[in-house]
């Protein structure tokens, strides 16, 4: 039962409310402590021990005042960040709530970094210590400066006891108090530390509480990485909407489609990847007649994906008699975004009568402004391609203990999402790719993303693909390079055996070239196969496309040399 009228205007107009204390104003809101609040996987141990797979906002609320208690006990105070690295969204979800109610700042540290890189990265934090869980221990409990590193074993019931006494507990925030540090996808090496405050992390959850219904979220299914501040905000949002909630701590493709048939979600929330992923199943023997909505944030989705998805599942519109019916297929909304704007500022929605592809990600939704900028920070006039800037209130004050990369990525007064784009005479925006994956051709620049779009939609045969460039040693080619390099398409097949595949990869190039000479793209020097297993992807699941050119590189020296 979602929120009331009422209910919603009450929220609204909280003065007191933001990030850091949404589970102190449900309580203040009179909710009832015996509903259920929050679902999970169950691969997280509560405080008497037991793997819980449901929590009422009572049950909710006493385990996130035991561990409070538990940091209070160990010095954890107010702005202190402590790190948070594991695989379980559940974790991270009471770990937010429990540090953000004493004032702390939770470090979301995500559970597929390398163990050399987590390390570094949580030193650069400056954090007072950390909580794991039990795979994750070893990485950093030899880290130095942590006075403490936790598991889920280590908290227990009794440790309620230690909670600050009133008025210091809950900690009353200040709008422009850090609530959160997430981090980038690190698909350029170290990831930076993104941190948000108590008004820039709940800023787009009450603009939605206030312009829209969200009737669609009443069965909504999380498969954002625990780790990222998208999962918090959703989290957030649908504690205050009373949404029936589910986290799950698995972004691979299958296993989401597996919650999806047990939980019969109405909306299912996840990455580019993971819809990638599941657009590569036999989706006709999946029963996806729940899903009413897809919502993709952080990189734009494929068509090819999109189109697989919206097949599925039902939607309200409003028919000729003004009417509200209901209509088979669902209702794709690619959200473009990043852990930097703290929300996908851009929405397109998308069924599977819709034909506004071809990388359109739409219009900044209303609170947002965006633009395409030249070099010298100036907007571009629709049709030119240049650096795509936002301004938003959600964005991030800064990174985290690095202002120096952080204003040189500020241009013409917004801030430089990395991400190539050009506009259209309508105020559409459309994206190209990002600026470090575009490959400068003896042909002319190859967008990468474009390129893969096109790919997929034209050739039904494909699972996914994946375009680089690989230049000589010490020449750059991308968009801020000055030299040339080969573009390759290294290509998923659906089904290796069909035969109008064909048997060698002369023929997939071909074929690449042709689809590409029709569309006007420079051309591809080679296509050849890859397997699933073969790409290189981060902690957040993007493709890493600079390890995916480091290998191919030396996958064709060996070549060579043979």
């Amino acid at each position: 039962m979602l929120i009331s009228r009422q209910e919603r205007a009450r929220i609204c107009s909280d003065t007191e409310l933001g990030a850091g204390n949404v589970l102190a104003r449900l309580t203040a809101y009179d909710r009832p402590r015996d509903e259920v609040v929050l679902r999970t996987d169950g691969n997280w141990q509560a405080p008497d021990g037991s793997r819980p797979t449901q929590l009422t906002l009572g049950e909710l609320c006493e385990v996130v005042e035991t561990y409070a208690g538990w940091y209070a006990a160990q010095g954890v105070r107010p702005r202190d960040p402590v790190a948070l690295h594991s695989y379980s969204s559940a974790e991270f979800a009471v770990n937010f709530l429990a540090l953000t109610s004493l004032g702390a700042i939770p470090s979301f540290v995500n559970g597929n970094l390398p163990p050399d890189i987590a390390r570094e990265y949580v030193r650069r934090q400056g954090a007072v210590g950390a909580f794991t869980d039990r795979e994750h221990h070893d990485v950093l409990s030899a880290a130095p400066g942590l006075g403490f590193c936790a598991t889920a074993a280590d908290i227990r019931p009794e440790h309620r006891a230690s909670l600050p006494p009133a008025p210091s507990y809950p900690y009353r925030h200040d709008p422009t108090d850090p609530v959160l540090i997430s981090h980038s996808s690190g698909t350029t090496g170290m990831p930076k530390g993104v941190p948000h405050t108590h008004r820039t992390l709940m800023y787009a959850q009450l603009h939605r509480l206030r312009y829209s219904t969200g009737t669609d979220m009443e069965r909504t299914l999380v498969g954002l990485p625990g780790a990222h501040n998208a999962m918090v905000a959703t989290l957030l949002y649908c504690l205050l909407l009373r949404t029936d909630i589910k986290l799950l701590s698995s972004q691979r493709g299958g296993e989401v489609l597996d919650a999806i048939e047990e939980f019969r979600p109405t909306t299912v929330l996840a990455f580019a990847g993971t819809f990638g992923e599941m657009a590569a199943e036999d989706l006709t023997a999946r029963d996806l007649s729940s899903v009413q909505v897809w919502f993709n944030t952080g990189d734009a989705a494929h068509e090819a994906h999109i189109r697989a998805l919206v097949r599925h599942g039902s939607h309200q519109t409003i028919g000729k008699d003004l009417r509200r019916v209901r209509v088979d297929g669902s209702v794709f909304v690619d959200g473009l975004g990043s852990s930097e704007a703290g929300y996908s500022v851009f929405h397109n929605r998308h069924t599977k009568d819709t034909s506004a592809y071809s990388r359109c990600v739409g219009r900044p939704i209303s609170f947002a402004e965006a633009a395409v900028l030249a070099e010298d920070g100036t907007p571009l006039p629709p049709g030119e391609i240049g650096r795509l800037g936002l301004k938003s209130p959600t964005l991030t004050p800064g990174y985290w203990n690095d202002s120096l990369t952080w204003n040189r990525m500020r241009l013409g007064g917004y801030w430089l999402t990395g991400d190539l784009a050009h506009q259209d005479e309508d105020g559409n925006f459309y994206h190209l790719d990002r600026a470090p994956d575009a490959i400068r051709t003896r042909a002319g620049v190859v967008f990468s993303t474009r390129t893969e779009e096109l790919l997929l939609r034209e050739l039904p045969e494909l699972a996914d693909c994946t375009v680089v460039g690989v230049a000589e040693d010490g020449v750059r080619a991308d968009w801020d390079g000055d030299g040339v390099a080969d573009a390759y398409a290294l290509l998923q097949l659906a089904d290796e055996t069909r035969p109008e595949v064909g048997d060698g990869d002369e023929e997939l190039t071909l074929r690449v070239n042709a689809v590409l000479k029709a569309a006007g793209h420079p051309p591809m020097t080679r296509a050849l196969r890859m397997k699933p297993d073969d790409v290189a992807k981060g902690a957040t699941g993007k493709v890493l496309k600079r390890v995916m050119r480091d290998r191919f590189t030396a996958s064709l020296v060996a070549e060579e040399r043979r």
